[in-house]
């Protein structure tokens, strides 16, 4: 199987939806994704992923399947802290946090960060766990059964699919840290992803077992070669 995750296009977050740019990147996805072939779609409820999916679902004739748990408030509600800039930010965008975040004591716990003396009194702990369970059950549906905290999966149901999921960044991050194993804090403070870019995932089984593999993290080759700007969230350009 391989997995495209795909955050949305150049967005308006209130009221929710996708900018003009946003429109044409996603435009830009799609034919991208018509050469590849998907066989299944998904996306978040939010009203800029499914904007973000619709080109892709209209060239492949494809109805999305949405999924609630993967829409960006719920994580946003247990991931964020106070911040003297924005009132509320993701904790691995708070300086305090994401200090935290990079430091020995946050990696020497591990899969347990959360219960560093910063975290544990946070919604954290119950964010993480939802959207790892939600996650699991996701990729079981698949056919990819998580042995977790080891990276590898058993494969229930061999397939060749191109599984397409149209989601968010903050959300991302913390659904790809539990697919790859790694903790939150340090896929958060160390990756992330531009609007409309796609990041491909195998699971290549070997003997009944996967261990998932990026093979192209938060691509924006779509975007260049339709001559739309290449500008990073909208601030840097490279």
């Amino acid at each position: 199987m391989i997995l495209y995750y795909i955050r949305h296009g150049d967005p308006i977050y209130n009221p929710d939806s996708l900018t003009p740019l946003g429109e044409r990147q996603a435009e830009a996805l799609a034919k991208r994704l018509a050469l590849y072939g998907v066989d299944k779609v998904y996306a978040s409820t939010s009203t800029r992923a499914i904007q973000t999916s619709r080109p892709t679902c209209e060239i492949l004739k494809k109805e999305p399947e949405l999924l609630e748990w993967a829409k960006e408030h719920h994580a946003y509600l247990d991931l964020t802290v106070e911040d003297e800039v924005y009132g509320k930010n993701w904790a691995f965008a708070n300086e305090k946090f994401r200090n935290l975040f990079c430091s020995k004591e946050i990696r020497d716990l591990g899969d347990n960060w959360f219960d560093h003396p910063e975290c544990k009194d946070r919604n954290f702990k119950k964010g993480i766990e939802r959207i790892y369970n939600e996650t699991d059950a996701f990729l079981q549906s698949l056919g990819y059964e998580h042995i977790r905290y080891t990276g590898k999966y058993k494969v229930t149901k061999p397939n060749d699919q191109r599984v397409a999921f149209f989601a968010h960044q903050g959300f991302g991050l913390a659904f790809l840290s539990c697919l790859l194993d790694i903790p939150y804090p340090a896929f958060a403070t160390h990756f992330d992803f531009s609007h409309s870019s796609l990041t491909v995932i195998e699971f290549k089984e070997v003997n009944g077992y996967c261990v998932p593999k990026i093979l192209t993290f938060s691509s924006d080759s779509h975007i260049y070669r339709e001559g739309l700007p290449t500008k990073y969230n909208n601030y840097l350009y490279f």
